[in-house]
């Protein structure tokens, strides 16, 4: 059975049972994701803007461009079909991971359909991981496989505070 929260204030959550009490101990599990959501989703938010803004990211080829990047990792990947997908058009790959970014970033942020976004944002890191920050050496190197891992709590949990999902269902509530 999905467990819902709902916020009155800091501290005070109801969760179908009785209400918490006020203060720090009174401030439950599910606001310690709050720093890890809202660095994910600064994170992703950037990444994207910064790929959008960037000179030549979406070349096939030249200095900081998506193609030499995936060129270049291609013979290191885990999954070198994954890179060579990528290659038949750079461009519209680059564009849609600055896309999925900002949309992982917004969504993540605001709370907006978190566990999708979560999910979306898993997704993303996983691919970078199985092809650009494969050959890191040591693993705890390259940092993909990290941020896969920092998204997987969200996934579960999704965004139950300070959030746009956590309005929602307190307005059917409310109307019911």
């Amino acid at each position: 059975m999905a467990q819902s929260f709902r916020t009155t204030g800091l501290g005070t959550v109801h969760d179908g049972g009785g209400e918490r009490p006020r203060g720090l101990r009174g401030i439950p599990a599910v606001y310690g994701l709050l720093p890890l959501r809202v660095f994910l989703g600064v994170t992703f938010l950037y990444a994207g803007i910064d790929k959008l803004t960037t000179h030549g990211f979406f070349d096939a080829g030249g200095p900081g461009s998506i193609g030499d990047m995936m060129r270049g990792v291609r013979d290191s990947a885990a999954i070198p079909a994954l890179v060579d997908l990528a290659l038949k058009s750079p461009g519209g790959f680059g564009l849609a991971i600055a896309l999925g970014e900002l949309a992982v970033g917004i969504g993540t942020l605001f709370g907006i359909l978190g566990r999708v976004a979560a999910a979306g944002g898993a997704l993303i890191s996983l691919s970078l991981w199985l092809t650009v920050s494969w050959q890191s050496t040591p693993y705890y190197y390259g940092n993909d496989l990290a941020y896969l891992m920092a998204w997987l709590p969200l996934v579960v949990v999704g965004a139950p505070v300070l959030s746009v999902d956590s309005l929602l269902p307190g307005r059917r509530r409310r109307t019911a």
